[in-house]
């Protein structure tokens, strides 16, 4: 059984010369108590072209000290990562290497370098005895895996032995709630020479000074792999301006960037987003699998838009997968979000009108949908389906489909994206206004819905090319998206509904309360569709369509 603990710490360099400071009085610091010395051998494992290195990510198996065993270390923020654990076993538990299958895809992972540390640690107490942090000096020896038994044994094939001291500052316990702490550890550092570590972590010193080289940066895939770039690296090398001041926000913005630049640099960033939440969906953590799947939706929305730039004949099938995955994914999101939905509606129903066991159906009927989605969520993330898909996304990066589009300017291919598009949807409002109330009615506004946020993601994935006019319009284009998505909750919701009053019914409980609900989701549609006329007009007025052209 695997558990977390949220690794929150800095590295120091250190020498043979180096002096701890004094470090009772700052900060919350009443007492620094010895802790002794521990003997830690750790062996890091990796793909061996180095992809959890690549990515920030360390897998170790550990003996000596308190916390011998597996651990899988994982970003969480600046200065902040989650630390997995497992128990020790000889080789790597399924239940973390589950956690970097996007990463590793079909590759092996082998062990790359074994460290062997000395570790001194002190313990900084607050006035009542209870940690704060944890200073370590630690001794460390580090050689490539199998090249050598024991330290001070020479290394082969250029590749040799390394031996270095640094310091460690972890918080701990009540350090957590103490934000300061860090910074005063670092300033009384500083000022007897103690300096930051130049290298993130051990394992990336130890493959620097051993003579083995991290994944390379030019390497693409590894760079998808990576997380590194994102949505601030893309605006500042398309040029896009994000200060205040008013005017189109892109001036200069997009000139030497090609439409193929601005799509492939969108298309990464999706992939980057799926590969770094696959462990969070696999740990439930919240919010997750929506991420995941709106980055699905977004990377199959980029091929389907941009097909100036990207052969369709080639992303088609991609884009086919990609669909699969996000309602693989939907049934656990669509199921978060119509039980939060109903527990709110339950809630506002006065008690005197809930008849019968109303809030433990609910539950059963919740708990039973939550374990079978959350299985098949698990179950589709460990099938070889999304291996292949993710395989063929890196494979797509590293040789794309490129169609002459590709070459031409991205505010003029991206603005033509986004206005056909909106065309499409121009018409799809039109026929759900038009359409007769009831399912006809329903049906349509739905795909009107779907037409909606295609050309929402049309107008993000411009937005470095076009600026804050496409940032504006995705915002108003957003508001239609929202209102049709909360008529198409209604109508799951009914759906919902109809199944608990039935349910209810056949054990004998009423459903009159489940029926209550079913006429308020019913008057509330009804409120989304008076309100579609005045919330489309504002988003199609022409100026903001004008404001798109280059």
């Amino acid at each position: 059984m695997a558990d977390t603990v949220r690794e929150i710490e800095r590295k120091y360099e250190a020498d043979s010369t180096t002096r701890l400071p004094d470090l009772a009085g700052i900060d919350r610091v009443a007492t620094v108590v010895e802790q002794g010395v521990e003997d830690l051998d750790a062996l890091y494992y990796d793909t061996p072209d180095q992809r959890l290195t690549a990515a920030g990510i360390t897998l170790r198996r550990r003996t000596g000290g308190r916390d011998a065993g597996w651990h899988l270390k994982l970003p969480a923020g600046p200065g902040e990562r989650e630390e997995i654990r497992a128990p020790l076993s000889d080789v790597p538990p399924p239940e973390l290497t589950s956690l970097v299958r996007a990463r590793v895809l079909d590759r092996d992972l082998v062990p790359v370098v074994r460290l062997r540390t000395r570790r001194t640690v002190r313990e900084l107490r607050d006035a009542a005895g209870a940690p704060l942090a944890e200073v370590a000096v630690d001794e460390v020896w580090a050689w490539p895996a199998g090249e050598a038994e024991k330290p001070g044994a020479a290394g082969v094939a250029g590749r040799t032995e390394a031996r270095w001291r640094e310091i460690e500052v972890e918080l701990t316990g009540g350090g957590e709630r103490a934000p300061g702490l860090l910074d005063e550890v670092e300033r009384a550092l500083a000022a007897v020479g103690v300096h930051p570590a130049a290298a993130p972590s051990k394992l990336a010193r130890a493959l620097e000074e051993t003579g083995l080289r991290p994944a390379r940066p030019e390497d693409r895939t590894a760079a998808v792999a990576s997380g590194k770039g994102g949505a601030a690296t893309r605006r500042k090398n398309f040029g896009e301006k994000e200060s205040g001041k008013k005017g189109s926000g892109r001036k200069g913005a997009g000139k030497k960037a090609t439409a193929g630049d601005l799509v492939l640099e969108y298309v990464r960033e999706q992939l980057r987003v799926i590969v770094e939440l696959d462990p969070a969906v696999r740990r439930d953590v919240p919010d997750s699998v929506h991420r995941m799947r709106v980055a699905t939706r977004r990377l199959r929305s980029a091929f389907r838009s941009y097909t100036k730039v990207l052969d369709r004949g080639v992303t088609a099938p991609v884009g086919g997968e990609l669909k699969w995955l996000a309602a693989e994914l939907g049934v656990e999101r669509d199921r978060e979000v119509l039980t939060d939905r109903l527990v709110t509606a339950v809630a506002d129903v006065p008690r005197t009108l809930r008849l019968g066991p109303v809030d433990a159906r609910l539950r059963i009927w919740s708990e039973r949908h939550r374990v079978e989605s959350r299985d098949r969520v698990l179950a589709t993330l460990d099938g070889d389906r999304y291996l292949a898909l993710l395989k063929t996304l890196h494979a797509l990066l590293e040789d794309p489909p490129l169609r002459p589009g590709a070459g031409r300017p991205a505010p003029e291919i991206a603005a033509r994206a986004v206005l056909k598009d909106y065309r499409r949807l121009a018409r799809r409002v039109r026929t759900a206004l038009d359409a007769p109330a009831g399912q006809d009615r329903d049906v349509a506004l739905h795909r009107a819905r779907k037409a909606a946020k295609r050309t929402r993601y049309a107008a993000e994935a411009a937005r470095p090319a076009l600026g804050r006019p496409a940032k504006k319009f995705a915002k108003r284009v957003k508001r239609v998206q929202q209102l049709l998505g909360d008529h198409q909750d209604s109508v799951v919701a009914r759906g919902a509904l109809r199944e608990l009053a039935t349910q209810a019914q056949q054990a004998g409980e009423g459903g009159f309360t489940f029926g209550l609900l079913y006429g308020r989701e019913e008057a509330r549609a009804a409120d989304r569709e008076r309100e579609l006329p005045r919330v489309w007009r504002k988003a199609s007025r022409r100026k903001y369509r004008a404001a798109l052209r280059p």
